[in-house]
């Protein structure tokens, strides 16, 4: 069995399985992404040794432990055979996960650690353990947002579709990075409806931090990224990437309103009424009385361009004054005419746009 840092740890874990041999809740709540889970104990067995371990002493629970693990060894096994096999079929043969490899760690590299890994070698595994287990890993993900990142900031108003841009923008083999996408939410008041339910704060970091960590090293020298505030439903962006966006380029890209309205209509026009109803509630301190009631009653009257034609005012009033206030720091903002929306041609636009070394657009703003 080998000990290994973090850095070596996530590389493997491009080509072999990672094993979480935490509990099922601890999981749930946050793993490194891609992690199988492969519970040493369930949460009440948990429960159950950690009581012993403070109130009895390490021996006593180390003895409940091996009480429950002795009777889920084989079971493990197996479980961990099939895992194996999996990856085997994805791999080439040269992979180290073709030689019967695995990544495992529990919360800080103890003891639940050590025991699945024991098992493992002693079955014919090749096993890595994680040095600090899950907490090193914790630690390496709030060291990325420190970093300053060479970001390509897309903005435009609400219904300008930037996340099918994005899309164009990674098809042909740009760095993107979807915040949208990793946090499960479309970031306005109505941006949960359609959607699964959103990652907890520190798996949306997680995920953040390996999407960012996979780009440092791209030739382009930078990163596409959708202008964002900081909180995106019920996640929020760290506070040093969220500063690295604010001082950013901004690529601004200008769509007429009667184009946007209609694109986010027939995107939105489809949830029904209650969920739409519901999402202006949300915001009819920052919206007034008076816009709430009207943009209810057209849903009402099944007018939706007349509800969301108001919505879409309140949107573009508030995008506006965050661009207003870059300008006036002298952060750039590049403004880019479009007539329609359509991702193919916009994207394109964003790409002809001439890029200077550092990234900064050329030509006239």
């Amino acid at each position: 069995m080998d000990k290994i840092k973090i850095e070596e740890f996530l590389r493997l874990a491009l080509q072999i399985p990672v094993l979480d041999v935490r509990s099922p809740g601890e999981y749930n709540h946050a793993n490194i992404p891609g992690a199988y889970n492969l519970p040493l104990f369930t949460d009440e067995e948990r429960k159950i040794v950690g009581t012993a371990y403070i109130q009895e002493g390490r021996e006593k629970a180390i003895k409940i432990g091996l009480d429950y693990f002795g009777g889920k060894m084989r079971k493990m096994v197996e479980e961990v055979e099939e895992i194996v096999s999996t990856c085997k079929s994805k791999i080439s043969n040269d992979s180290p996960c073709a030689v019967n490899s695995v990544l495992v760690h529990c919360w800080r590299g103890g003891m639940r650690s050590a025991g699945v890994a024991w098992l493992l070698d002693l079955y014919g595994f090749k096993v890595y353990t994680l040095s600090g287990g899950y907490k090193s890993f914790r630690n390496w993900v709030l060291q990325q947002f420190k970093k300053r990142y060479p970001l390509l900031v897309l903005g435009g108003y609400t219904g300008s579709g930037k996340t099918q841009i994005l899309q164009e923008l990674l098809k042909a083999g740009h760095p993107v990075i979807d915040l949208e996408g990793i946090a499960g939410h479309k970031g306005s008041a109505f941006g949960g409806l359609g959607e699964p339910k959103q990652p907890t704060q520190e798996m949306f970091e997680n995920k953040l931090a390996l999407a960012l960590h996979s780009l440092s090293d791209e030739k382009d020298g930078y990163i596409w990224i959708e202008d964002e505030s900081q909180r995106i439903g019920s996640v929020n962006l760290p506070n040093e990437l969220h500063k690295n966006m604010q001082q950013s380029p901004v690529y601004f890209l200008d769509i007429p309103f009667e184009q946007r309205l209609n694109y986010i209509t027939e995107e939105y026009g489809k949830f029904k009424k209650e969920e739409l109803v519901a999402a202006i509630m949300r915001i009819q301190k920052r919206l007034g009385g008076l816009n709430t009631k009207n943009a209810i009653n057209y849903l009402l009257e099944d007018d939706f361009k007349g509800s969301f034609g108001i919505l879409l005012n309140y949107y573009d009033k508030y995008y506006e004054r965050s661009l207003t206030e870059r300008n006036n720091k002298g952060r750039l903002v590049s403004t880019i005419p479009c007539e329609q929306i359509d991702a193919k041609i916009n994207a394109k636009k964003l790409t002809d746009k001439k890029l200077t070394p550092d990234g900064i657009a050329g030509g006239k703003n």
